[in-house]
């Protein structure tokens, strides 16, 4: 390696470092995404706390949810992430109204967080790791990593196993709370462990792709077998309009 190869290949390597820093960021929304998944929670624990009022907890949780999506929508941004957790709130208040447990607000989003667990580990194991089927789009590189790209599927199950072991840990202290503990104590810890187990799981997943090799572009590979294919007709074509004006020429020739 000479002196002037190492200034390139540390660029390279910070721009993969950004676009996959980036592309991290956009596929779990960011501080805003972090923001409106723990504020209506927040809300619900903390009106209840005061007051022990499940039904106006949940209408306000409920209405902070709505209202982010709104924003949004005047924004005109994506709304994925308000729009998730409008059904993640809306599961929990229908599901506390009908028992009239207002720990049962909670219980939906943990069974989903169980759930998830579970998939990142089981599709790892059946070797099409989850985090790899959420980010392929956003790398542009859909499931090229399955078969031609070894090093970045490695790099996904690490990732999956990450996310899986985080969420697992996750629910082995809440579901005991959620039987052991009262609604504050269980909302207030369930509020403290949304954002520092998912930060924990962003950063290794970026620790994981950042050392991953690069991922294919299959958009930019689709782009350029079209433009050849059109320049493969036009030439086609070209040598047709050749070919069909030497025949009219040799028709002249003849007639004359």
């Amino acid at each position: 390696m000479t002196s002037l190869d190492k200034p390139t290949e540390d660029t390279q390597a910070d721009d993969a470092r950004a676009v996959t820093e980036a592309a991290l960021f956009e596929a779990f929304g960011g501080v805003r995404g972090m923001v409106e998944t723990v504020l209506p929670g927040l809300l619900f624990v903390t009106i209840f706390t005061i007051n022990k009022d499940l039904h106006l907890s949940a209408i306000a949780a409920l209405a902070v949810s709505l209202l982010l999506v709104v924003v949004r929508l005047v924004m005109r941004d994506t709304v994925k992430h308000a729009f998730s957790g409008v059904f993640g709130v809306a599961f929990g208040v229908v599901f506390a109204m009908m028992t009239g447990n207002a720990k049962d607000f909670y219980l939906p989003g943990m069974l989903y967080t169980l759930g998830l667990g579970l998939a990142y580990i089981i599709t790892t194991l059946a070797g099409v790791p989850l985090i790899g089927l959420i980010l392929g789009p956003v790398f542009k590189e859909n499931l090229s990593w399955r078969t031609r790209n070894p090093g970045r599927k490695k790099a996904y199950a690490k990732a999956s196993y990450a996310w899986g072991a985080i969420l697992l840990a996750k629910c082995a202290i809440l579901f005991p709370l959620y039987w052991w503990a009262n609604t504050a104590q269980l909302g207030w810890v369930l509020v403290a462990l949304k954002i520092p187990p998912f930060l924990l799981a962003v950063w290794l997943t970026w620790v994981f792709l950042a050392k991953a090799p690069a991922p294919i572009d299959v958009f930019a590979e689709m782009e350029a077998e079209e433009k050849a294919e059109e320049e493969r007709k036009a030439a086609l074509a070209a040598e047709r309009g050749d070919t069909e004006a030497e025949a009219a020429a040799g028709r002249h020739r003849r007639e004359a």
